[in-house]
């Protein structure tokens, strides 16, 4: 096994995160048993929780996936969080209208379908910018986060939008639920709300790693990520691959939306991002282009959400140790990018004969005088 594949030092990396977990929540009073049986009990101690967990890796898992995507193509997508929530919103526009008589297979895909175009279309607008104009897309795509979040409290607070009919003051303001046969069916286990969308996540996780590392398409990507000028050379359509890796992302991200709107409990609410984006886009940085990694790291990074709410709720341990712990798990990651990079010296094998060693003094003055005296006697039978 190599000890230095992303995925191997990924796993390691979330274990030297759960110690400094045990550590943080020793500090703060909790026995170490305590804090691992909270740990437990909201990851995997019954299947509710570890059926949310599981909804919440997917999520991060696409987002992380567009961000491998365009950061190929030398992109640094930060707005994930932006294209969720326009992928949510499209969810819903299109989910709580449909009717009730619609087939499930045709309701699931509409949905998803108009996720991932507004996730894409959200993206378009910092591609465009970057391509046509060179602006930075780390500026644009993050300042854009501010502005999608707005949108949803725009569309969950206005009843001409997608907020459901205020009967009372105590009405939330979010969307109606979506209709019956447009939400995820669940994974069969029992009494858990997982659904399918950890299958699409690993669907979309897979093919994603086939396209960037056995298609023309991935090899494109690549070329345009190492050298633009180089790209252009090549006759590449450089322009075109970058708007449409950076679109890509958009489109993973408001997939990943369009999933959380459609499972339980099926609404678009103000908190319908719960800084998944910026997570995901940890786990795609981190992962260092293997979806390997990235699907180790999402799923560590979402039990560690699942089990830090359990772990204030039994422990009394307050909230920021799992935002400590999530910063160490950083840390710790980069520190093994830095250490896989790092190799052995390699003994140095001589590619050439070594010179002979100079003769003894002694003998070339031999040899000189040898060689004096034939010539003194060659020069008096000469003179005879």
């Amino acid at each position: 096994m190599n000890l230095r594949h992303p995925a191997v030092l990924a796993v390691a990396s979330g274990f030297g995160a759960l110690l400094v977990t045990v550590a943080l929540a020793a500090a703060a009073g909790a026995s170490p048993a305590t804090t691992l049986s909270a740990m437990w009990t909201g990851t995997f101690g019954n299947p509710f929780a570890l059926g949310s967990s599981m909804n919440t890796a997917a999520a991060i898992l696409l987002i992380a996936c567009g961000f491998i995507v365009a950061y190929r193509a030398s992109l640094v997508n930060v707005g994930g969080e932006g294209q969720l929530c326009l992928g949510a919103i499209g969810a819903t526009a299109v989910g709580t209208h449909l009717p009730d008589s619609t087939p499930t297979a045709l309701a699931i895909p509409a949905v998803l379908v108009a996720a991932a175009l507004g996730g894409a279309a959200w993206a378009a607008i910092p591609a465009a910018l970057v391509v046509r104009r060179g602006v930075n897309e780390v500026i644009t795509t993050l300042l854009l986060n501010f502005v999608g979040l707005a949108l949803v409290m725009l569309v969950v607070h206005s009843e001409a939008l997608l907020r459901q009919p205020v009967t009372s003051s105590e009405t939330l303001p979010q969307s109606e639920p979506l209709t019956e046969p447009a939400r995820l069916p669940l994974l069969g286990l029992d009494g858990s709300p997982a659904t399918v969308a950890i299958v699409i996540a690993v669907v979309a996780a897979a093919l994603t790693a086939l396209v960037l590392r056995r298609t023309v398409t991935g090899l494109r990507l690549a070329a345009v990520g190492r050298s633009l000028p180089a790209g252009r050379r090549l006759g590449l359509r450089v322009d075109r691959l970058r708007f449409g890796s950076l679109t890509a992302a958009g489109a993973f991200a408001g997939l990943a939306g369009g999933t959380l709107v459609a499972s339980a409990p099926f609404v678009l609410s103000e908190g319908i991002s719960s800084g998944y984006g910026f997570t995901g886009l940890v786990a795609g940085l981190l992962a260092r282009g293997s979806l390997l990694a990235a699907i180790a790291l999402t799923s560590v990074l979402a039990l560690l959400v699942a089990g830090g709410i359990n772990l204030q709720l039994s422990a009394g341990v307050p909230a920021a140790i799992t935002q400590m712990t999530e910063a160490v798990l950083v840390l710790l990651v980069a520190g093994s990018a830095v250490a896989a990079r790092t190799r052995p010296p390699r003994a140095a094998h001589p590619t050439t004969r070594p010179a002979p060693p100079d003769p003894p003094p002694d003998e070339g003055v031999r040899r000189g005088a040898g060689a004096g005296d034939r010539s003194t006697a060659g020069t008096e039978v000469a003179t005879r």
